[in-house]
């Protein structure tokens, strides 16, 4: 889910709910991109963040290079 927070404010967030963090990134247009480790706690981030959450799909960062290396 993609969340209108800082990572920052999300990994406090998440410590305090006790919801496992599987991965997070920032994303370029501002806000970051959560995966949490299990359903049910990406259901209790949803009910507690739904204000929070980035309706539109936002771009993420790009990890690949565009064209083969070789």
């Amino acid at each position: 889910m993609q969340l209108a927070m800082s990572q920052d404010e999300v990994i406090a967030k998440c410590r305090a709910a006790k919801v496992g963090v599987s991965a997070i990134e920032e994303l370029p247009a501002g806000g970051v991109r959560l995966v949490c480790s299990s359903a049910s706690g990406a259901e209790i981030i949803r009910k507690k963040f739904k204000p929070k959450i980035i309706s539109d799909e936002r771009e993420r960062e790009k990890h690949r290079p565009v064209r083969p290396l070789w």
